[in-house]
């Protein structure tokens, strides 16, 4: 058989074995002293020699494996017609990319077994449909968060421990056009003159975007993912969230309107709570959501759905949180719902609970109550309305009834440490009862934190709230039991 008719990678393994019989075998290293006269050592050094040839040989054969793959994609996406793509199935497209693949393997004589055909389809078909090598992370439920830190780093978070995974891009443009599918699939556009973008991806997972030069290390994709299946107090009390009498507790907090505030550092499980919360809501009552990236998954029938809109590119059409939340007060509401408190939208957040709209809820970024509070204070400020620190906190101390903190722990764990009362004001000073707080008390052999809640006796400035809806008793009891 003619070299010209010998099959590709069967002339690899000839010129692998031509070039192991041609190149001389050092006897001994150069300037390492004398040569040893060990026949041991001698076959020693030959062995190691030989293998770093053929790994040599190995490492050219697989780049031109990965040539060969890439000549194959490019090919297969030329011969695609973009119109029949649009028009067929997933199942049906991976079919159909499987099949072209394995022509034009064979008229490029290129060797690929099935599995390997398989997956360049898949691959292919991510790319066509999907959000390319990120698929199978979006798939897998295990998985709450995924970040991608340019083409060749990706981590995801299990079960509250960030992990590297091994999923890479081509190159820097191949990661880019899937942060503009992102965008573009809202609306939204990302590029060197607008490197900065907050989506959500159509199962409701949300996702930040800053592109080059901001990020100097390749684009970079934060995705925050969101059960397909909503979560309530039972499945919490199962991931060791909270317990029966705190879900309780928080319960009938929800069903007695109480103007409630989640607070809690990044990934602790601020909105999941929420959304946990929000399932106590009276159906009949009328739901104003606002959010940056709609990301709450309320069950309730009435719920009306805001979402904020960055400006165009000539600085024009932007449409911020505070715009919405002062819209959503004319919509008749019963309840307003602020994904998150950011700025000066916290004003207007304290007007719609003081003026009606009991039973509103948001969430804030901070490291514990009395904090979320100071944080509350300083966005009211940014609001530039000119009030004193006293009147701030005088509207605070009247709009907010409790503030439940949420971590993530040490241990991976997300917990509920902390539920606080606004009591009231003494001079300029808000008084504070921490209804109950999880105090740390040690470990188990598998490194899970154990603890005890430590449950305060004073009777809640909301007992009156607590009696018009019945409740005060099921408050009491459930306050019994917590450490029972």
């Amino acid at each position: 058989m003619s070299d010209s008719n010998m099959p590709v990678f069967g002339r690899r393994r000839a010129e692998t074995m031509d070039l192991m019989t041609t190149v001389p075998l050092p006897v001994a290293p150069v300037n390492m002293g004398p040569v040893s006269t060990n026949p041991s050592a001698s076959r020693t050094a030959q062995d190691r020699s030989t293998a770093a040839i053929v790994a040599a040989a190995a490492n050219a054969a697989a780049v031109n494996t990965r040539a060969d793959i890439a000549e194959l994609r490019a090919l297969c996406l030329a011969k695609m017609d973009a119109t029949a793509v649009a028009s067929l199935q997933p199942e049906r497209l991976l079919i159909e990319v499987e099949r072209l693949i394995s022509d034009l393997a064979t008229e490029r004589r290129v060797q690929m077994n099935g599995r390997e055909q398989r997956q360049l389809a898949t691959e292919l078909v991510d790319d066509m449909l999907g959000l390319g090598p990120l698929e199978p992370l979006l798939l897998d439920e295990s998985i709450n968060d995924i970040m991608v830190n340019g083409p060749e780093k990706c981590f995801v978070e299990r079960g509250g421990k960030l992990v590297q995974v091994p999923v890479r891009f081509r190159d820097w443009q191949h990661l880019t056009n899937i942060c503009q599918r992102i965008a573009a699939s809202v609306g939204r556009r990302v590029d060197e003159a607008s490197p900065m973008v907050d989506a959500r991806l159509k199962d409701g997972s949300r996702v930040n975007i800053i592109l080059p030069p901001l990020s100097l290390d390749g684009p970079a994709i934060s995705i925050r993912k969101f059960s397909k299946k909503p979560i309530d107090f039972e499945k919490l009390i199962g991931y060791g969230t909270l317990t029966p009498p705190i879900a309780r507790i928080l319960e009938i907090a929800a069903r007695c309107r109480l103007n409630i505030i989640v607070s809690g550092g990044t990934g602790s499980g601020k909105t999941t709570m929420m959304n946990a919360m929000s399932r106590f809501i009276d159906p009949a009552e009328r739901v104003v959501t606002v959010e940056d990236a709609a990301e709450l998954q309320l069950q309730q029938p009435h719920v009306v759905r805001l979402e904020t809109r960055p400006a165009s590119l000539e600085g024009k059409g932007e449409v911020n949180a505070r715009d919405l939340v002062k819209n959503a007060l004319r919509m008749r509401p019963d309840r307003i719902i602020i994904g998150e408190v950011r700025g000066a939208e916290a004003f207007d957040m304290l007007q719609a609970m003081n003026t009606g709209h009991d039973g509103s809820m948001s969430t804030i970024h901070a490291n514990n109550t009395r904090d979320a509070l100071a944080r509350i204070e300083n966005m009211v400020q940014m609001s530039s309305m000119g009030l004193s620190p006293k009147a701030i906190r005088t509207q605070v101390v009247a709009a907010v009834n409790l503030i439940v903190q949420v971590e993530r722990q040490r241990d991976g764990g997300r917990r509920v440490t902390q539920v606080t009362e606004i009591a009231g004001i003494e001079g300029e000073t808000q008084l504070l009862n921490d209804i109950f707080k999880f105090e740390v008390t040690g470990e188990t052999a598998t490194g899970r934190l154990t603890g005890r809640y430590e449950v305060s006796r004073i009777r809640s400035t909301f007992s009156e709230r607590l009696q018009y809806f019945g409740l005060e008793r099921a408050w009491a009891h459930a306050l019994e039991d917590i450490n029972s």
